[in-house]
């Protein structure tokens, strides 16, 4: 039985669309290994020839795992000559500030780093910085806010007004104090003090040893003032004004060759992005992955709670 002639042209006209997006798979998927070997090779490139690796520290300190891993994998890689930290930062907390410290530490120790100030380097971020062989820092950053605290609130007024009671049962009166859901004692107030004050001593004493100053000049200038760059030039807080070029010339007094490219070692892709940009942990990377992540952080989305001792300028 022959089919009419209208169903002839519509078989046809069926097999004409299939066959065109047929194509348009093939390539949409050849255009998508093209920029994946295309990058993974550039990314390899980039590790392999000589340059200065610039490492980004911006926004809130916390334990960075994946910041650590990246300073890491700049220290292990003999492609990296020379290495800046970039600063923005108002601080975090202690014990994020203390890790990624040692770390740069572990990086200073086998590579010449320098850490060039932006905007800001306060607190946890100024303790960084000191992490450094060198500081530069603009004319007009802030620098400084050497210092420790814990903040808590008192909702007991607030309480009082909704006519909620905290019932509770501890082991003893300092467990779990300070508390705001009950006013805090002058005992619960010098625990917590002690327990600062160890930790400011713990951070003048890295000043101390980092900065070419003594230990009255560091707890002298330790009082949780911010500084701009000139004041903190000569406070010594700082070794130099200026910016990157300032930076890489110092590098070049250490050692490293005049013309080397200043590579950003950015943190590297995760799940689709790492498949279509084809880098993997440590390798210089870029892309729309980090694009989102910059304007998920203008959105507010770096904002949070932190636990702990903090190191922190203004904190939110």
């Amino acid at each position: 039985m022959s089919l009419p002639a209208e169903s002839w042209i519509e078989r046809r006209q069926l097999r004409r669309k299939l066959t065109f997006w047929r194509v348009a798979a093939a390539l949409v998927a050849a255009i998508a290994l093209g920029t994946f070997f295309f990058v993974s090779g550039a990314a390899r490139t980039g590790r392999t020839v000589d340059h200065i690796a610039k490492v980004r520290i911006e926004g809130t300190i916390t334990e960075d795992e994946g910041l650590i891993k990246r300073l890491e994998d700049v220290r292990k890689s003999a492609a990296v000559k020379g290495v800046i930290l970039s600063i923005d930062s108002p601080g975090g907390t202690t014990v994020g500030g203390e890790a990624i410290f040692e770390e740069v530490r572990k990086l200073a120790a086998d590579k010449p780093v320098v850490a060039q100030v932006g905007t800001l380097a306060a607190s946890a971020g100024y303790l960084i910085a000191s992490a450094a062989d060198h500081i530069v820092a603009r004319q007009t950053s802030i620098v400084g806010s050497i210092g420790v605290l814990i903040q808590y609130p008192d909702v007991t007024g607030l309480m009082d007004k909704l006519g909620i009671k905290m019932e509770e049962i501890k082991s003893s009166p300092l467990k779990a104090e300070p508390s705001p859901f009950n006013p805090t004692t002058d005992e619960e107030r010098a625990a917590i003090r002690s327990m600062i004050m160890d930790s400011y001593d713990w951070f003048v004493g890295l000043v101390d040893e980092r900065r070419p100053l003594n230990r009255q000049e560091a707890t002298q200038i330790a009082d949780g003032k911010v500084y701009t760059g000139r004041q903190a030039l000569t406070l010594k807080l700082i070794d130099e004004l200026g910016g990157e070029d300032q930076a890489v010339s110092w590098l070049k007094t250490k050692g490293v060759k005049d013309g080397l490219e200043v590579v950003e070692w950015k943190p590297a892709p995760t799940g689709l992005g790492a498949y279509l940009m084809g880098a993997s942990a440590g390798e210089p990377a870029s892309g729309i992955e980090a694009q989102v992540k910059s304007f998920l952080q203008s959105l507010g989305a770096k904002r949070l709670f932190l636990d702990g001792l903090v190191s922190l300028w203004q904190p939110e």
